[in-house]
């Protein structure tokens, strides 16, 4: 590979525009949008289609089906979600990219953390900043500026940003199935870490609740008559806490029960919250039959119901993974970028484009740390780095030196190439 001076000038473009791509994720992180808080999560995708409209193709709004929640007194409800936001330009190019991202945050309405401020060493300490309204930033500064290079006819690119990712992309992920299987290679704008590595294997993950159903009872006058689910949730979590240490790889986080009564009432209902993470196919299926059988085992004229499912498959660095990241390698050397990488047991919108055949890279966002928590930052400088790491990828798409379909067929087991 080598720069010419065609990609010279885009990569220019985007050093020259690097204080707005910055600037306008500070801005979008003023707008708490916690994937449960449905009026911030509206005016986020507002702002986010008046930004897409800077693309060759006028966005679109993709409706999303109601997700299935379990109440904490055991009871199935729907929670509606935002749609999706899409941009499809060139479909009928040579060569098709999917890059997806979230608008989603992990804070909630009520979260203290509202606003970006600037450490003593720099780095900008904010909600979204890195996971990934940065992310969303460098995305469109990379397509915006992608379009001035004389060969991007060659690229057709489906964009797709989604309001559910920090909750599994529970109502997104059929969307993100259909996005894949029309592309050759996928690019995912998490963020990476600190020093730039990216995300290789990942585990896969499920989140899970047995809502148990119990007999209530005056704790003193008929203390025997009653049957209490917050026992039986008690022991249930204790099994599914059992699980961790016997199949390697595969951990099993009891993350909150619900339930409970007045004290002078025997509890009827309680409800066991968990999530699950597995390195490959065989281990959650292991782990389901396991969970399965707690189930059945309940007794105690208990009565449990298994809700949930798994909704990322594992991801793991096969044969075309590795082809692609050593071009990401290569094109990073271009930029005297050093990218390497490392497995992570964290999970995203990568594993839902794998687990539908696409070869994707999903950690090009900004460099930063500590994210999900009051201490999330990412480093400015990152900003512009990024970008022109995926714009380059791009150009190198386009003329032919990354050879998408090339790789997209050595997911062999996925099915053929486009």
């Amino acid at each position: 590979m080598r720069l010419n001076s065609k990609d010279r000038a885009v990569l220019d473009h985007i050093a020259r525009d690097g204080g707005q791509i910055v600037d306008r994720a500070v801005d979008w992180c003023a707008v708490n949008s916690g994937s449960r808080h449905l009026a911030g999560l509206e005016r986020q995708r507002r702002i986010l289609l008046d930004a897409a409209a800077r693309l060759p193709a006028a966005p679109i709004e993709i409706p999303l089906s109601p997700s299935r929640e379990v109440g904490a007194d055991g009871r199935e409800s729907e929670f509606h979600h935002p749609p999706c936001l899409a941009v499809v330009v060139r479909p009928e190019a040579p060569v098709q990219v999917v890059l997806t991202g979230h608008y989603d945050t992990v804070y909630p309405e009520t979260s203290p953390f509202q606003v970006v401020r600037t450490r003593p060493d720099g780095a900008l300490h904010g909600p979204g900043i890195a996971d990934m309204k940065g992310g969303i930033s460098v995305m469109l500064a990379a397509l915006e500026t992608f379009e001035r290079h004389p060969e991007a006819a060659n690229v057709g690119y489906r964009v797709l940003l989604s309001p559910d990712e920090e909750i599994g992309s529970i109502a997104s992920g059929p969307i993100l199935a259909d996005f894949a299987r029309q592309g050759h290679i996928g690019l995912t704008y998490e963020p990476a870490l600190a020093d730039g590595a990216l995300a290789s294997a990942r585990k896969g993950s499920g989140n899970f609740h047995v809502a148990i159903h119990g007999r209530a009872a005056h704790a003193g006058r008929d203390f025997a008559a009653g049957r209490n689910a917050v026992i039986g949730a008690a022991r249930t979590a204790e099994k599914l806490h059992g699980l961790n240490g016997q199949r390697d790889g595969v951990t099993v986080n009891v993350a909150r029960i619900d339930g409970g009564a007045p004290l002078n009432m025997v509890p009827d209902v309680a409800v066991v919250r968990f999530n699950v993470r597995f390195p490959d196919a065989a281990a959650a299926a292991w782990f389901q039959a396991e969970v399965a059988r707690i189930v059945s085992e309940i007794g105690d004229d208990l009565h449990a119901h298994l809700h949930g499912l798994i909704t990322r498959g594992a991801k793991p660095f096969n044969a075309a993974q590795q082809r692609l990241f050593g071009a990401v390698k290569d094109v990073g050397a271009l930029l005297g970028q050093d990218i390497a990488w490392k497995p992570s047991g964290g999970v995203c919108e990568g594993n839902n484009l794998f687990a539908s055949g696409l070869p994707n890279v999903d950690t090009l966002g900004v460099r930063g740390g500590d994210i999900h928590s009051e201490a999330e930052h990412a480093f400015p400088e990152s900003f512009v780095e990024r970008a022109q790491l995926s714009a380059l990828i791009l150009m190198k798409l386009a003329n032919g030196e990354i050879d998408a379909r090339a790789i997209r067929a050595q997911m062999g087991a996925f099915g053929e190439s486009r």
